[in-house]
């Protein structure tokens, strides 16, 4: 049986959007570092993101939050998370020029002892984060404080841009496993091994339990949460803070969570997420179908 998660897609339509996606991004990678980031920005917000329906999709997640908010303002934010996924996407094909911007350091660090002390007894270590400002950036900040960080990620339908987008995760830090049979197999064995390794869990997880995310009940999967558990590691939060000016990041390395019950810790998890999206909604991904489960059925 093959892995449920890996990608599949390679038909025509496939390999045209890969095409017109590494012809953006090679393009982009002509300009200087801050013009490439800024227009890969503008390029997502005025093209790209209203083209794959992205646009729409965060405005209407923005009103299944926030009903009340005006039209103009769930505007301002759309066009705002685009342009945080363009910077994102371009950053993070950037490689080593991404990584000479960031800080040295956390600016909060209230994990940092605890990710020390494990590395010192040489046990693992799960980061949970979620699609806000880069969630690469911590990764990569820790990495260049001699830590080895790998992950456990979801493989894009389309397998071309899959191909590509995986190798810029494998060269930041540790190694990183696609969901499926195979790809836990391998996560399973780095967290043994004493390994530390990053799950986004903001993405709908059609088994998952249902935690309330930005007050809407959300399929969240508890896996961070069960793996901590089971190999007794440290459950930090992580995020990496897009600064105003577009390029710069703050990183912010968090308290650990309590060992607890799976869905308590993983209502921990998100609560921290919802802390960061309430203070700045335009970094986080709108444009992921978070509440499948809460949309009303159309009218037969």
């Amino acid at each position: 049986m093959a892995d449920d998660h890996v990608a599949a897609g390679r038909g025509t339509t496939d390999r045209m959007v890969d095409l017109a996606l590494r012809g953006a991004i090679g393009a982009a990678r002509r300009l200087p570092y801050e013009r490439r980031v800024a227009a890969m920005g503008r390029l997502t917000t005025h093209a790209l993101g209203p083209a794959a329906g992205y646009r729409r999709r965060a405005e209407r997640n923005l009103g299944l939050i926030w009903p009340e908010m005006a039209a103009q303002r769930r505007a301002a934010l759309s066009r705002a998370v685009c342009d945080n996924l363009g910077r994102t996407l371009i950053e993070n094909y950037s490689g080593e020029e991404f990584a000479r911007i960031l800080p040295d350091a956390p600016v909060e660090d209230a994990g940092l002892d605890t990710i020390a002390r494990a590395r010192a007894d040489r046990r693992p270590v799960l980061f949970v984060t979620g699609h806000f400002g880069n969630h690469e950036a911590p990764r990569r900040v820790l990495s260049r404080m001699g830590y080895e960080i790998g992950g456990l990620y979801r493989p894009m339908s389309n397998g071309f841009v899959n191909d590509h987008y995986a190798a810029t995760m494998q060269g930041v830090s540790g190694p990183v496993f696609a969901k499926g049979r195979r790809g836990l197999t391998g996560f399973l064995r780095h967290l043994k091994s004493g390994g530390m390794a990053t799950i986004l869990f903001d993405l709908h997880d059609q088994g998952g339990s249902m935690i309330d995310f930005l007050g809407r009940p959300a399929r969240t999967a508890l896996t961070a949460a069960e793996l901590a558990l089971r190999f007794d590691a440290p459950l930090v939060p992580y995020f990496g803070i897009r600064r105003p000016d577009g390029i710069g990041f703050d990183i912010a390395v968090e308290a650990p969570i309590p060992h607890d019950e799976p869905l308590a810790m993983m209502r921990e998890a998100t609560r921290r997420l919802e802390a960061r999206i309430l203070r700045d909604p335009g970094q986080w991904f709108w444009v992921h179908n978070r509440w499948k489960a809460d949309r009303p059925r159309p009218a037969a």
